[in-house]
């Protein structure tokens, strides 16, 4: 097969490849008056092959499932499944349009495969030149890049302070001060974060000034519409310097697209839903999870055992807007923004906090708080602080009240605390020596009442982002005695072969273990972004593997990691020792409405434009609400083909070829998860009861 025939879209060229390659196919639709009796034939010419047989399956499949009406969770719409019958029209030329040409394509992959058996890379070498693609914050090269960026964005700063002369602002010139001293004084502002964010770029015409008008003009249009649509724009001074402007040198697209809005995201933005439907809440009325929850804009909650805190502080805000943001809905509708000013917590706050606090102490299941937003470390020391000593003290009333209640009655006491923040990423001289003071008290006296596991949950997307200050900053926090974890969104350019693999590799060895890899959400506004779950399937099974630890050393990795000392340096030798490339630790999943993290889907269906129509599961590793009892069956719409996927790809410099065993995952099963992650076992007996909970 030639590489065009990846990612086809032309129908004449497909029904050559049907019947050149798949004759007895054509044959049997065309001999077939009906589609049913096509099913039929179809399933007894399957039955011929071993029972087995992966792909075997995956065909039986969309044939029992052909003429069925599902529901899809994300939008709620009925679809009817047709995957069959479109292609039995197609062989008996019933189909001339190109509009199901990428069915047709992901169809003739799926049978090509009966007897073709799809390559599988598994070569370590291959592996390391894919990774070696990608060039790190930590690179020479990329670094005489950005220091160039930075002299450039600093003489534009000094133009932007000299048009607010005599305004509020805390960074200004004196009179007297020449252009040798006014450089001098934005450089000792750089390290300041507060600096950053007071001068943030908040316009399509700034943000071209700034990266010394390198947009084009399609994307400057595209950005004065979302402008002018009210879409927050925010991007820090740092964070711009990150970007590469220039036609030669690293290439940035992976971070680039996360402050680019794309055309779906721009045209859908202000129709946006939540993805999430647990995060819709009605006074009175419990979420889509089943959960009752105290307010419904500081406390989100999916799981028995943990919900997350968004507090009314600047910790609403983030140090930019991610394009992919899984809150864009609260973005548009305003409860996260990024007027800083108008976040600094107000007098209400302390009560509301209290009253939030209580909701955590007085449920039986509740042992995890994800404190986040926006971004946790957003808030200011003072603010931060509160909100930790609230927790602590939360911590303490719960194991308190615990001496008085009988064995196997005991509540579920506080054992995990996190903080959710992109800063190390977007701004890490946001991690300043007050900060990591804080996060070292907090451990010390929040470990006297149980809590055992201090976690900063961060969001590397790219090895570009790990730049020295990015590199200091994690070794402070580290220092503080916190564990850093990292999750990252599996976009169509982290997708690229080798990225992530690389991005695992360097952060294991600053001492960052990874958490999560996130398909993108499926709406229409992530579409340029979004990269089918066959790929993470793919990467989990082509690429992850060279870092997939040996089931006799997981026990090995994990205390070496809880010893938290020199995490870098000992990790590096770990993996050296045990012939990894890096720690395999997070696991590949989607956020499924409502029902929480999977990755265990049967792929059940293809619609007439291409999208796979995938029937999930929900993570049978860990504990649910007891609602997903009551649901039922949960299918998703992917939002985009798997060539149109590819075709993306292509038009990024990439080889379809490179990735043409995607086609055949179509089935996926969640990873395992890291011992790390897991919650201790008690050292008594909880109660089974589950409060706060409401199932209609």
């Amino acid at each position: 097969m030639t590489k065009k025939n990846l990612t086809t879209s032309d129908i004449t060229r497909l029904k050559k490849m049907y019947a050149k390659h798949l004759p007895w196919l054509v044959s049997l639709a065309e001999g077939s008056a009906a589609c049913n009796d096509f099913k039929n034939r179809l399933q007894a010419a399957l039955n011929t092959h071993q029972t087995d047989n992966a792909v075997v399956r995956t065909i039986s499949r969309l044939i029992s499932y052909d003429g069925s009406v599902i529901n899809e969770l994300s939008t709620g719409q009925e679809i009817r499944v047709e995957t069959l019958s479109n292609l039995w029209q197609f062989l008996r030329g019933e189909i001339i349009c190109d509009t199901h040409t990428d069915l047709l394509l992901d169809l003739y992959h799926q049978f090509a495969a009966l007897t073709e058996k799809p390559e599988i890379k598994d070569d370590i070498a291959w592996m390391k030149r894919q990774m070696n693609r990608w060039q790190t914050g930590l690179d020479k090269e990329v670094l005489a890049i950005r220091v160039a960026n930075r002299e450039r964005i600093i003489k534009e700063l000094i133009k932007k302070i000299e048009r607010q002369h005599g305004g509020s602002s805390r960074y200004q010139f004196e009179e007297s001060f020449n252009f040798e001293q006014k450089y001098a004084k934005v450089c000792e502002w750089w390290k300041l974060s507060h600096f950053h964010l007071s001068m943030a770029i908040k316009s399509p015409t700034e943000l071209n000034t700034f990266l010394g008008n390198s947009l084009p003009e399609h994307t400057m249009r595209l950005l004065t519409d979302a402008r002018k649509k009210k879409m927050p724009f925010f991007v820090t001074p740092y964070y711009l310097s990150l970007l590469n402007p220039t036609d030669a040198g690293y290439d940035d697209a992976t971070i680039r697209t996360y402050i680019l809005y794309s055309q779906e995201l721009v045209d859908t933005y202000g129709t946006i839903k939540a993805w999430e439907k647990e995060d819709i809440v009605e006074a009175g009325k419990p979420n889509a999870a089943g959960w009752m929850l105290p307010e419904g804009h500081n406390i989100h909650r999916r799981y028995p055992e943990v919900a997350i805190l968004i507090p009314d502080s600047m910790g609403r805000a983030c140090g930019g807007l991610c394009s992919v943001c899984q809150r864009m809905y609260d973005f548009q509708s305003e409860r996260l923004n990024f007027d800083l000013e108008a976040l600094k917590p107000k007098e209400s706050w302390d009560k509301k906090l209290r009253r939030l606090m209580h909701y955590f102490e007085e449920d039986s299941q509740l042992q995890d708080i994800l404190i986040t937003g926006g971004d946790a470390l957003m808030s200011q020391n003072a603010t931060l602080r509160k909100i930790l000593d609230a927790v602590y003290k939360m911590a303490l009333r719960k194991r308190k009240a615990n001496e008085g209640r009988p064995e196997g009655g005991k509540y579920a006491q506080l054992q995990r605390v996190r903080l959710g923040s992109r800063l190390p990423a977007y701004l890490p001289m946001r991690v300043n020596d007050e900060l990591v003071e804080i996060l070292r008290e907090f451990k010390e006296k929040a470990s006297v009442a149980g809590v055992s596991q201090f976690i900063i949950q961060t969001h590397f997307q790219s090895p570009l982002e790990v730049t020295p200050e990015a590199r200091e900053a994690i070794k402070a926090i580290l220092s503080a005695g916190w564990t850093i974890t990292n999750q990252l969104v599996y976009t169509v350019a982290a997708s690229r072969r080798g990225h992530t693999a690389k991005l695992r590799q360097l952060l294991n060895t600053m001492g960052v273990v990874c958490y999560y890899t996130f398909s993108v959400k499926g709406f229409q506004e992530n579409y340029a972004m979004f990269t089918p779950n066959c790929r993470s399937l793919q990467e989990s099974e082509e690429e992850k593997i060279f870092g997939r630890i040996p089931s006799e050393k997981i026990g090995e990795l994990n205390n070496l990691i809880k010893g938290t000392k020199d995490l870098g340096r000992n990790l590096t030798h770990f993996l050296k020792d045990n012939h990894l490339l890096f720690a395999a630790t997070d696991r590949s999943v989607l956020n499924l409405p409502a029902i929480g993290k999977s990755m265990t889907f049967v792929m059940a269906g293809i619609t007439p434009d291409g999208k796979r129509i995938l029937k999930f599961e929900h993570d049978a590793t860990r504990r649910h609400s007891p609602i997903i009892d009551h649901m039922d069956q949960v299918y998703i719409v992917e939002n985009k083909s798997v060539a149109a996927y590819l075709r993306q790809l292509q038009s990024m410099g990439e080889d379809p070829e490179a990735y043409k065993s995607i086609w055949y995952y179509t089935d996926g099963k969640t990873e395992p998860r890291f011992p790390l992650f897991e919650y201790p076992e008690f050292s008594y007996k909880a109660t089974a009861t589950v409060t706060n909970l409401q199932l209609e």
